[in-house]
């Protein structure tokens, strides 16, 4: 069974959302604003993640930019009123791996779940190397 995060801060939307994904076989966590959606994600891991783009005390683009930088790789599909090229444009920037424009159809949204979670995004590679203090 899949597992996916929902930071959506609209609930009734929310609650739409997590009923159909848990017919569909897809476990759902939700979170309501971003602080508390980076709080599941470093206790979770998930297949993927569906963020919201305006939320209340951590924005989708923060988030996103924020775990990216962590070098988390889940998969982000972006929920977003905003359709405009510059807005997907910052998400994709951000890290997102793909957008879905609201209002959307929910079969839709399941399919991209299981798109995206076929495999990781793979964007984020992060390497260390032993302690570099003192070298040039």
């Amino acid at each position: 069974m899949l597992s996916v995060l929902l930071i959506e801060d609209d609930l009734d939307l929310a609650a739409t959302v997590v009923q159909y994904l848990e017919l569909e076989s897809v476990q759902c966590d939700h979170a309501s604003n971003g602080v508390t959606g980076l709080n599941l994600l470093s206790l979770n891991n998930y297949d993927a993640l569906l963020l919201d783009l305006n939320l209340p005390r951590m924005d989708g683009i923060s988030l996103c930019e924020k775990i990216r930088a962590e070098g988390n790789d889940t998969p982000v599909l972006m929920l977003t009123a905003r359709d405009q090229l510059s807005d997907k444009i910052q998400g994709f920037q951000a890290g997102t791996d793909d957008f879905l424009v609201k209002p959307f159809e929910l079969e839709e949204l399941v399919l991209r779940v299981y798109s995206l979670t076929r495999r990781r995004s793979g964007q984020v590679t992060r390497l260390t190397c032993g302690d570099q203090i003192g070298r040039a």
